[in-house]
């Protein structure tokens, strides 16, 4: 009977040492796979194929929304109610950034990679190299960028925005709204808008809304 408690006992720990590895190594591929991306090549920019999630990380599939970002600032804030960001607060700020340009050290891209300039946002834009399509992906609205030479293609999702006061505005379905790294004069952010018919590039009304970020390498 001793002999079988001690076995049973060895059997467990065992048992537990294998759950523990299996757990272990779970979380890190997770993070792995959150941190890094290969990325692709549309119009001679490189585009990360998801929206950055938390600061340094990216959600996890490429129609995921990730959280909003207000203008060179890095603290995410949930794409959907209720409002808490990356820290876990809810306490949004209305302030806006009067940099001239996003920060390094405020941009929430994960490593190797960085908020895009306006100039490869407008690379998108380029209808002599570029496709477009209104699609779904698993069920999300969403832009299609193809490039015509390559034929390679970068799914951005329709996810709406914060305003300035941290209420949901846009169309959660159908408009999506992406910040560039860029400012007009020091002055208004611009950032990349979509609609199922519509597809350009604006000057924000306000650096404190909460848009998406796709991020380029750098």
């Amino acid at each position: 009977m001793e002999k079988q408690n001690t076995f049973n006992k060895i059997f467990w720990y065992f048992v537990a040492l294998y759950a523990s590895a299996v757990a272990f190594n779970s979380c890190y591929s997770k993070k792995q796979i959150l941190t890094t991306d290969d990325g692709v090549i549309i119009n001679g920019v490189k585009w990360a194929t998801r929206n950055v999630n938390t600061p340094g990380t990216f959600a996890e599939n490429s129609e995921n929304s990730g959280m909003f970002y207000q203008w060179n600032k890095k603290v995410g804030w949930s794409s959907t109610d209720p409002m808490i960001n990356s820290n876990g607060n809810t306490v949004w700020s209305d302030t806006e950034a009067d940099d001239s340009i996003w920060e390094k050290k405020n941009d929430p891209c994960p490593a190797g990679w960085r908020v895009p300039t306006y100039e490869e946002m407008q690379s998108l834009l380029d209808f002599n190299k570029i496709n477009y399509l209104w699609t779904t992906k698993n069920g999300v609205c969403g832009r299609v960028f193809y490039d015509m030479e390559s034929e390679a293609s970068l799914f951005l999702p329709a996810v709406g925005y914060r305003r300035e006061r941290g209420e949901m505005g846009g169309n959660t379905i159908w408009e999506g709204y992406y910040w560039s790294s860029s400012t007009e004069n020091g002055s208004n952010a611009r950032f990349l808008f979509f609609h199922s018919f519509n597809l350009k590039t604006y000057l924000s009304y306000s650096r404190a809304y909460g848009c998406c970020v796709r991020c380029v390498a750098k």
